[in-house]
């Protein structure tokens, strides 16, 4: 919590994918997770449900409405899990984003960016070159916290490094605020009807992101 900087639980599930539901070998490697994972897993509103059960549990959103009880905000590893995924997903799932996803998420990797330079500019220590996005690995790197603990591209693992990457930027006074906004409504040139996905859009290396698996 932001008065202790303390992780206080976790949430995590696999969820079924429903179009090209088939793991790609790149996405076994990458992430760890394997076919019989997902084909055990629920899909993603029902995993959405039972996220916001979690939030219900610890008194951040309404039981009844979905809507935020205490302030709080999505920290991600660059824009695009929230931002991207889970509107893109919402839309295959053909459901409504919940409102407690609603609002602007921080983007840990930014702020680590922009203290890497902050850090360059008054003392001799490396920086990030403008150009380079940090992954959370530098990012670990620069705030001397020791190496990546776990597996790289596991969602649970990449969020607790994140979390310690949240609780130092916080130590040394960084504030986290939202600096990237969430488009609901945004749409693809891939979405046809709600829902529908045109396959002619999808054959090209740009939309690979649509061969991973979902975990939250």
């Amino acid at each position: 919590m932001a008065g202790t900087l303390q992780k206080i639980a976790e949430f995590r599930s696999f969820a079924k994918p429903t179009w090209r539901p088939k793991l790609s070998p790149f996405c076994i490697s990458l992430t760890g997770i394997t076919q019989e994972q997902v084909d055990g897993a629920p899909d993603f509103p029902e995993v959405a449900s039972r996220f916001s059960a979690f939030l219900v549990q610890h008194g951040l959103i309404h039981p009844r409405t979905g809507e935020r009880l205490m302030r709080f905000c999505w920290c991600t590893d660059g824009p695009f899990d929230i931002r991207d995924f889970v509107v893109k997903q919402c839309f295959i799932s053909n459901i409504s984003m919940p409102p407690w996803i609603r609002g602007d998420v921080v983007d840990v990797r930014k702020l680590v960016g922009a203290l890497s330079a902050i850090v360059g500019a008054h003392t001799s220590k490396p920086t990030f070159p403008r150009r380079m996005s940090p992954n959370i690995e530098h990012q670990l790197r620069l705030l001397e916290l020791g190496p990546f603990e776990g597996r790289q591209h596991s969602g649970i693992d990449d969020s607790r490094n994140i979390a310690r990457i949240i609780i130092e930027l916080a130590r040394r006074g960084v504030r986290l605020v939202p600096n990237t906004p969430i488009q609901p409504g945004r749409r693809w040139p891939w979405m046809g009807r709600s829902g529908q996905i045109l396959e002619q859009y999808c054959l090209t290396p740009h939309h690979s992101s649509f061969h991973k698996a979902v975990e939250l």
